[in-house]
């Protein structure tokens, strides 16, 4: 089986807490809005804001590669030619 290789582009911001402090409002409807993730920094260490949309996404994807062969049917969909694939017209819901 020929691995695949999947790429994720993350937007993230990273800022410091007294910044955060004067613009938390902005900080939050930027990760809500636009799915940006925002690492807040201190000396004591940091913390990540992110959009719930995304922190779902997140879990949803942890909770699918905990079972047992799925990342080895995922990738053998993906290898799976188009040819070799149901017409969008013969899946049925």
């Amino acid at each position: 089986m020929e691995a695949v290789k999947i790429s994720i582009f993350v937007t993230m911001t990273t800022i410091s807490a007294p910044a955060y402090k004067g613009s938390f409002v902005e900080v939050f409807e930027n990760a809500a809005m636009y799915g940006y993730a925002i690492n807040i920094w201190t000396e004591k260490g940091n913390a990540v804001i992110m959009s719930e949309e995304e922190y779902q996404n997140i879990m949803e994807t942890l909770h699918i590669a905990s079972i047992p062969k799925m990342k080895e049917k995922i990738i053998e969909g993906l290898n799976t030619p188009l040819s070799e694939c149901l017409s969008e017209e013969e899946v049925n819901f």
